[in-house]
């Protein structure tokens, strides 16, 4: 049973919150929504280095690894279980909302362990070769959640595919009001604003080459970093256009979202929900992307931004520069922008999530898991059973 009108709400995000992301995104805007609803949320994830906000309880640092075409931040070693163990001990949740879920580290340990009930949200879309390859063990473990949600209809696809069982679709959600009362960044002229990971699928490279053919008056803003950036920023270095402004924090990305004239999204593929493009929306920006399902899950082409085909970059220049040069087209777009993203605000999410929490409260017994984090055990039991998770996690 509920203790009271307040939930204690543990979000575990299996990606470090050191490192921008869009998963690390979702999570400290749903905890900081929770939170002013009145709910005590605490974050479990890796942080390399101090945590973002006192309420995210760091697990460790992350270690770089492969996962189709990028590169995540996670903890699969048996130290971060461990501390996620004592931290799920110590908190003594109501439910426990793991975000990909399946992913070693923080959130597969505390699905495993299943000390409250745990909620599931998968993000993933596309294909997955962990799931592929890994097929029994994630299913089996997936079993373990007494609810599955997922943020779109791809990623839901892509779960059902490998996993089966029945998803609970709950779109992302956007803090629309920290978009749209931040200062904007000091600036002036045509600027076209890209933020993302610096590796192919993200499509930098396509709008490099596409900047190549825009006006010379025209600026690039290039934010983060990644594999591809030493390589680019060589390739362009005679481009004096573009500022390369390395990694940069969510209130600078905010602030210089609202600033550009146009935020420029040319993803080549993995894009599973278009949250970037709500946040562009949100900040009164007008929007250049390509046209992947998941950014058609939130934009439709010619009414909240202009979509071009994936990986055509004269397509992309045209379309920037048709928006760079047309002041009715961007308050068009600006307009309709603004109105699609109320209807993703991060407090409707929350509040649906509060309602799915409540109902899986109910109906899951608080205990039925505990023995793993009994209270009494021995640290050296627990080393064994954090040693036997990550046996589990990496068959």
């Amino acid at each position: 049973m509920v203790r009271s009108d307040m939930l204690r709400i543990g979000i575990v995000c299996p990606y470090s919150m050191s490192i921008p992301g869009g998963v690390q995104a979702q999570v400290m805007g749903l905890a900081r929504v929770l939170r002013r609803m009145g709910h005590e949320a605490r974050v479990l994830a890796p942080c390399d280095g101090p945590p973002p906000a006192t309420f995210v309880t760091p697990m460790g640092n992350s270690i770089p690894t492969a996962a189709n075409g990028s590169v995540a931040p996670i903890a699969p070693d048996p130290s971060a279980a461990l501390r996620t163990m004592r931290a799920l001990r110590d908190e003594e949740f109501d439910v426990v909302h793991v975000h990909e879920p399946l992913t070693p580290g923080p959130g597969l340990t505390a699905v495993l362990l299943h000390t409250a009930p745990v909620v599931g949200t998968f993000h993933a879309a596309g294909d997955s070769s962990s799931y592929r390859y890994l097929n029994a063990p994630v299913s089996a473990i997936a079993e373990r959640l007494d609810v599955r949600c997922a943020v779109s209809a791809d990623a839901e696809a892509l779960a059902k595919r490998y996993l089966g069982g029945e998803y609970v679709r709950l779109f992302n959600g956007v803090d629309i009001d920290r978009f749209r009362h931040t200062a904007a960044h000091p600036s002036s002229g045509k600027i076209v604003f890209f933020c993302g990971r610096h590796e192919p699928r993200k499509g930098l490279a396509e709008l490099l080459a596409a900047g190549q053919h825009l006006a010379p008056d025209t600026r690039l803003w290039v934010a983060s970093d990644g594999p591809a950036t030493a390589e680019l920023k060589a390739q362009y270095s005679h481009d004096r256009r573009i500022e390369w402004l390395g990694r940069i924090s969510e209130a600078e990305k905010i602030a210089r979202m609202r600033a550009a004239t146009v935020f420029c999204a040319p993803s080549l593929m993995g894009e599973s929900f278009g949250v970037v493009l709500i946040e562009a929306m949100a900040a009164g920006t007008a929007i250049v992307a390509t046209d992947l399902p998941g950014y058609l899950n939130v934009a439709q082409p010619d009414i909240h931004g202009i979509m071009v085909p994936v990986g055509d970059e004269r397509a992309l220049a045209a379309a920037l520069q048709r928006v760079l040069d047309d002041e009715s087209l961007r308050r068009r777009l600006v307009d309709a922008g603004r109105t699609r993203a109320e209807q993703f605000s991060m407090t409707a999410l929350a509040e649906r999530y509060v309602e799915l929490f409540r109902d899986v409260i109910e109906r899951v017994p608080p205990d039925h898991g505990a023995l793993w984090a009994d209270a009494d055990a021995p640290d050296s039991w627990r080393r064994r059973v954090a040693s036997r998770l990550i046996g589990v996690a990496s068959r």
